[in-house]
């Protein structure tokens, strides 16, 4: 017999945490809303019929953003066994708000009362026993991140599933709350019992004036000129709005409970430790110069201090396998062309861009601590003002964000978004951040042009990306997307040391994902550039690549970009097969070029290009339509080819427009 559990509860309060604790599984914990987007599911450990399906982090059962939605309509449609609601125990009173929504639905439930050990550190203490009889549902107190708990967890979660005994029914509304709800059960107790909506759910929701609730229960003209009448009736008795009024409801019940469960006699040292530390990061004027130094720090130890010297062993250990190999294939007596594949074609592709395996290890070690210290919270807080003036909230960052390690979960994160404009805008402006398949072309050519200067340009560059969002925004919301964001509502979470083995994983999944397209897509890309450069039109194999078909083909093509300063058609070539993956316009520019090392490819590039062409060339890869894998997620999401082609036309031509400006400029100043 399947077991499934849903795992519900507020964003940052721990879920993910408690979610990879209960299954075993290596999904990424981030420190902000919205890294969850779409519920997921794990077979909890040791048992193998129990499976919990982890929903996106929601602070209501109200459906006003994409993930209230997707919780919601789980819960009610999919029947699961058991609601396993996680509470942050550091703000029991927040969080209790949603645990009454979840009762309300008549399913088995159990609460998991996380983060206690911050609660005991700080001297406070919650009687997990009377919190446990007000409620009617069993808690157990667990520390997610420590995995303090979790076995306990468990063994209540499978005796209550078991047992099948849903919460006991409270009945904690009074006055004229009391007579709406009540009076609306009555009048609508067969429909809900046909629909399977449970009673007081259903009638708490129309309370609300919830649409979906209306059109599930089937309500008539009728019915709803009675509830209406109900619900002003409340409304002018108490002198409030209807989900004001259900609030002050729910509140007033968790004041009493807590009242009588919880001792808090100063808030958490986390708490404490954040208020002082947000006094400087988040900070009117210096908040944002403050993660712009960051950031630089960060690059610079990427791309200097730490990554270039690993960089550099990996490529000697790279050349020294490819050149073992080479020897090998010459004593065995290989036919010329199955050597040129594999070491001209294979090993250099690959190769170069397995190279650059360690700057991003290193990158995201560092956005991971940032990520789960809780730091990028504020940054989304901080970029909210900003963002308003381009016609997006601060949630618009939270996918940006994630832009900065991949553009495919990034589009799909603008989910999270409750305004279809704010959405569709986000999906064309997020690929415009520099993604991390980008950061080989950005190594391959600041080595080559800018060694002294690398997290200069670095920033530079993500600079720009930012700031061609900013004009975009501008531009569009003026043009296609007229109207105002939505307002913006983030709770910040309280500053904490990362896990070690967040972290890990984070960097283990980047890693991974990297290591699978250099074996894949780019192994691949590399094999059919060598054949195209090896081969004429007759099939005939070329000493000389430039008489090859893909000279002939990046030829035709190369032209197009004189005004960005560069004509070379492996140039050209290479920014084509980037199309599939970023990385591969370093694989192909390897193989075109036939350099051994970095240091004969840092030459070649100097005769294909200027150091301010190539800053151009740069540019332009920042900007161009990402790989065909983030087009696709920009088809789905935006539900039409013809809009999805229409946002990789506009990014490639701002692209050009930016690659242009960089060059025509610059050479007024500098010279070409």
């Amino acid at each position: 017999m399947k077991f499934v559990f849903a795992l519900a509860g507020n964003q940052n309060s721990g879920k993910t945490t408690l979610y990879n604790n209960l299954t075993g599984s290596n999904q990424h914990v981030g420190n902000f809303p919205g890294v969850t987007i779409e519920k997921k599911e794990g077979q909890i450990k040791k048992n193998k019929d129990a499976y919990l399906v982890d929903l996106p982090g929601i602070y209501s059962l109200s459906p006003y953003t994409m993930e209230e939605v997707v919780t919601r309509d789980f819960l009610l449609k999919e029947h699961p066994d058991l609601i396993l609601n996680i509470v942050d125990a550091t703000n029991i009173e927040r969080n209790l708000y949603l645990t009454l929504q979840l009762m309300e639905l008549s399913i088995p439930m159990v609460i998991a009362l996380n983060m206690m050990d911050e609660v005991k550190a700080s001297g406070n203490s919650i009687d997990v026993k009377k919190l446990s009889d007000h409620l009617g549902i069993p808690v157990v107190p667990i520390s997610a991140s420590k995995g303090e708990g979790i076995s306990e967890l468990v063994d209540v979660i499978m005796k209550t599933s078991l047992e099948k005994k849903s919460p006991k029914k409270l009945d904690f509304c009074t006055g004229e709350v009391h007579k709406a709800i009540h009076s609306i059960s009555h009048l609508i107790e067969e429909q809900a019992e046909k629909s399977g909506y449970p009673l007081r759910f259903a009638a708490t929701k129309l309370v609300e004036g919830d649409e979906p609730t209306m059109r599930e229960l089937g309500i008539s003209e009728n019915q709803s000129h009675i509830i209406s009448h109900v619900v002003e009736d409340m409304e002018k008795a108490l002198d409030t709005d209807r989900e004001a009024a259900l609030a002050d409801m729910r509140y007033t019940y968790i004041e009493k409970v807590c009242r009588d469960t919880v001792i808090k006699k100063q808030e958490t040292k986390e708490q404490i430790r954040s208020e002082k530390i947000d006094r400087i990061l988040t900070h009117k004027y210096l908040g944002i110069p403050i993660f712009f130094s960051i950031m630089f720090f960060v690059f610079w130890l990427t791309f200097g201090a730490i990554g270039a010297p690993l960089q550099g062993y990996l490529e000697t250990a790279i050349g020294a396998f490819t050149e073992i190999v080479s020897e090998a294939m010459n004593a065995a007596q290989v036919s010329s062309w199955v050597h040129s594949l594999v070491i001209d074609g294979i090993f250099a592709g690959v190769g170069s861009v397995l190279s650059f395996l360690p700057l991003i290890v290193i990158l995201f070690f560092f956005l991971s601590l940032l990520e789960d210290s809780g730091y990028m919270a504020r940054v989304a807080f901080l970029m909210d003002k900003m963002l308003r003036k381009i016609g997006l909230s601060g949630r618009s960052f939270v996918p940006m964000l994630i832009g900065f390690g991949c553009s495919v979960p990034a589009i799909m994160a603008t989910r999270t978004l409750s305004s279809e404009r704010d959405r569709k805008m986000t999906i064309v402006l997020t690929p415009f951040m520099s993604c991390s398949a980008k950061l080989p072309i950005y190594g391959m050519i600041t080595m080559a042009f800018f060694p002294e200067n690398a997290a200069l340009v670095m920033i530079a560059l993500y600079m720009t990306g930012i700031l061609t969002a900013i004009l975009s925004g501008l531009l569009l919301k003026s043009t296609i997307f007229k109207g105002e964001p939505v307002p913006f509502v983030m709770e910040l979470p309280a500053y904490r040391i990362p896990s070690r083995k967040s972290v890990l994983v984070h960097m283990w999944e980047k890693g991974k994902d990297f290591i699978q397209r250099a074996f894949t897509v780019i192994f691949l890309g590399t094999i059919i550039i060598w054949f195209l450069q090896s081969f004429d039109w007759s099939l005939n194999m070329v000493s000389d690549s430039t008489m090859s078909i893909l000279a002939s083909i990046g030829t035709l093509i190369s032209p197009l970009f004189i005004p960005l300063g560069f004509n070379d058609w492996r140039a050209s070539t290479a920014l084509i097969t980037g199309l599939t993956a970023k990385e591969a316009v370093v694989s192909t520019l390897t193989v075109l070029t036939g350099a051994g090392t970095d240091i004969q490819l840092s030459a070649i590039l100097n005769t294909m290009f200027t150091p301010l062409s190539a800053y151009a060339f740069l540019t332009f890869t920042l900007l161009y339509m990402p790989c065909i894998a983030a087009f696709a997620a920009t088809k789905r999401e935006l539900g039409s080819m013809k809009y999805a082609v229409l946002t990789a036309l506009y990014q490639t031509l701002t692209a050009f427009a930016a690659g242009t400006l960089v060059y025509q400029i610059g050479s007024l100043f500098i010279g070409g």
